[in-house]
């Protein structure tokens, strides 16, 4: 036979904690066990009957009751594992992601998982963790173009400046040409989307012709005034000009964010803005298409229209965007500009810093 062991002492506490444990809704089965188990120690009862009465192991009642008298009720809580030792060591590790950040494979421009793993002697898999811990994406670049205008700062707070305090009675306008949108017509009938396989459509297409489109961007309430020409000369931005003098509220000033192509500063173009003094050209500076909001208009009708759009001839491509320009202007949403010229500033200059570093190197 076993000796009987000590009764437990518990605290007012303690006894309270346990009970509630117990009782507890919410409690985890093995933590309520744990709790009746030391309860029952408390009663004074020995370890093989708590076993008995519990269903459970003896040397589960032991290893609880041991627990609890020498940490409490911290003592109920599973201990911490270190689990798994790692396959590949720290110094490996550093080695991999130095590489990839410093490094070019042989007749490549960048490593790819199984490139990098035959190098070091580890799975492609064990490779993508790494990149995926430390946030490398090897196989992605972004584009970027410093301006040179000697003359940024200055335009960078003109155009800002309208975006985020625009002037009283007046109307802000982005505008730009989308030049040479081809009508493009596939070789073959694509195949629709159904369960489990997208939409087909072949690589290869037929050209019908080009077209221009011109569209002047509302900043305040993101309706789009649109039209489409054939070429985008200084003739055919004059005509734009006229339908934005026409489809615009007379008694309004109108300030045009534009970019710096020769057309708009053409000489015939000076001399029609003297004519009408209510327009107002706010040039961006160079290299600095981002500024332009319309841009991002022209991205939407991009992906959403023309891209997978299939048009058997040119007509047809401007019916194309002249159906999404009304569409739009049905239920527009406007871009809301919320980057301060600071904030630019101080990111051109991480760039600049940055670029130099490289080419330092």
């Amino acid at each position: 036979m076993w000796e009987p062991a000590c009764a437990l002492r518990l605290s007012d506490h303690h006894q309270a904690a346990l009970t509630d444990l117990v009782r507890g809704r919410n409690t985890p089965q093995q933590m309520a066990l744990r709790a009746r188990i030391i309860l029952h120690c408390a009663e004074g009862l020995a370890n093989h009957a708590i076993a008995k009465k519990l269903n459970v192991n003896r040397k589960t009642v032991i290893l609880w009751r041991t627990r609890f008298a020498a940490e409490g009720m911290a003592g109920l809580d599973d201990e911490s594992r270190p689990g798994r030792k790692p396959a590949i060591s720290t110094e490996l590790v550093e080695r991999i992601v130095n590489t990839t950040l410093h490094e070019k494979p042989p007749a490549a421009t960048h490593w790819s998982t199984r490139t990098l793993a035959a190098k070091f002697g580890v799975s492609k898999m064990a490779t993508q963790r790494i990149w995926k811990a430390h946030g490398l994406q090897p196989h992605r670049v972004e584009t970027f173009q410093l301006s040179r205008d000697r003359r940024f700062v200055e335009k960078l707070r003109d155009v800002v400046g309208l975006y985020l305090n625009p002037p009283e009675h007046a109307l802000v306008l982005s505008v730009d040409e989308k030049s040479q949108i081809q009508a493009l017509d596939r070789s073959q009938p694509g195949l629709p989307m159904k369960k489990g396989r997208a939409g087909t459509m072949t690589h290869d297409y037929k050209r019908h012709g080009t077209t221009t489109l011109f569209a002047a961007l509302n900043v305040l309430d993101g309706k789009v005034i649109g039209e489409c020409l054939q070429r985008h000369r200084h003739q055919e931005f004059l005509r734009f000009l006229r339908k934005i003098d026409r489809e615009t509220p007379p008694h309004l000033d109108l300030h045009l964010i534009i970019d710096n192509y020769s057309t708009h500063k053409h000489e015939k173009v000076q001399q029609w803005l003297a004519k009408h003094s209510r327009f107002h050209f706010h040039f961006t500076p160079t290299s600095s298409s981002w500024l332009n909001l319309v841009e991002r208009w022209f991205r939407e009708i991009t992906d959403k229209r023309i891209r997978r759009g299939v048009f058997h001839s040119v007509p047809e491509l401007v019916d194309a965007i002249q159906q999404y320009l009304e569409t739009n202007n049905s239920q527009p949403k406007p871009f809301v500009w919320t980057a301060s010229v600071e904030h630019i500033l101080a990111k051109i200059e991480r760039a600049a810093k940055a670029q130099a570093i490289v080419q330092k190197r």
